[in-house]
C-alpha cells in the first residue's frame, strides 16, 4: 500500500470521528420520559452521572437542599414561575398545581437541561431536580442553577 493511499485513509477515520463527535454534541437528544416527573410522590432519582442534582432521595454527589417557602403554596408556585421567565434560555415546558418542568439550554451548543420543581402536599418546600440530557460533566452547571434560583425567591421574601 502506497503512503498516498494510508494518508487518505488516516485522514477518512479522522474527519468520521469527528463528524461523529459534532453529531453528537450539537444535534438535540431528548431525555426518556420515564426519567421526568413525579413517581411515588418524589421527583426521579439522578442516573449515575455527575451531571444532575436532585432534592429527594439523593446519594450524597447528587443531593442539593430543597427550597423552603412561608407564603401560600400558590403565591410560591406563581413566584417561581415569574422566576423562570428571567432564567436566560429557560422555558416552562408543563405545569401542573404540584409540578414544573422547564427546560434550559446552554449558550453555545444549546445542550438540553431539564429543571424540574415538585410541590408535596401539606409542606412549605419545592422539591428540586436539575439533569443534563446528554454527555457526562456539566461543570456544576445544573446545581448552579438551582441555588440562583433559590436565591431569586428568597430575595423575593417567599
Amino acid at each position: 500500500m502506497s503512503n498516498l493511499t494510508t494518508i487518505a485513509r488516516i485522514q477518512n477515520i479522522i474527519f468520521s470521528v469527528f463528524l461523529t463527535l459534532i453529531i453528537t454534541l450539537i444535534v438535540p437528544a431528548t431525555a426518556s420520559a420515564s426519567s421526568l416527573g413525579i413517581e411515588s410522590g418524589s421527583l426521579r432519582p439522578c442516573p449515575t452521572s455527575p451531571n444532575c442534582v436532585v432534592s429527594q432521595n439523593a446519594d450524597a454527589k447528587h443531593a442539593i437542599a430543597p427550597i423552603t417557602y412561608h407564603v401560600a403554596r400558590d403565591k410560591a408556585r406563581e413566584t417561581l414561575l415569574k422566576v423562570l421567565t428571567v432564567v436566560p434560555r429557560t422555558e416552562v415546558i408543563e405545569q401542573t398545581d404540584n409540578y414544573i418542568h422547564a427546560i434550559s439550554k446552554s449558550r453555545i451548543f444549546k445542550f438540553v437541561d431539564d429543571v424540574e420543581f415538585n410541590f408535596p402536599n401539606n409542606e412549605s418546600i419545592i422539591h428540586i431536580r436539575s439533569s443534563s440530557r446528554v454527555g457526562d460533566s456539566d461543570f456544576g452547571v445544573n446545581r448552579t442553577r438551582l441555588e440562583q434560583i433559590r436565591l431569586a425567591l428568597k430575595d423575593l421574601n417567599i
